[in-house]
């Protein structure tokens, strides 16, 4: 079977493929926590089912590349600290054009 070189799939993305990775930019996708909305470290964690130290890295993966944000909210303690997480517009943008490269993978395309 050949394939047209015109009708390439769309590539995976290198940054999301990772599992874990993938898995915290689907949930924040999921639940709509991209520009102007965010989630709570502790349920992306939760959601997630990664140790806070796989979470704290792979975020900061995604950060470094632009794709999530995180915003710390101060408490009167450091215990009191809320970190909120969102995807950022382009982190949305490539993670719909990874799950569509899936796709078209799965499709046989």
């Amino acid at each position: 079977m050949s394939r047209k070189a015109s009708h390439q799939p769309p590539e995976l993305d290198p940054v999301i493929h990772p599992i874990n990775r993938l898995k915290i930019c689907a949930t924040l996708f999921s639940a709509g926590a991209t520009e102007g909305r965010q989630m709570k470290y502790g349920q992306l964690a939760e959601l997630t089912e990664l140790p806070a130290d796989t979470l704290s890295k792979q975020l900061k993966h995604l950060g470094d590349h632009g794709y999530v944000s995180r915003t710390r909210e101060y408490g009167s303690t450091r215990a009191k600290d809320a970190v909120w997480v969102t995807l950022t517009e382009a982190g949305a943008q490539a993670y719909a054009q990874h799950v569509e490269a899936l796709k078209a993978m799965t499709e046989g395309l």
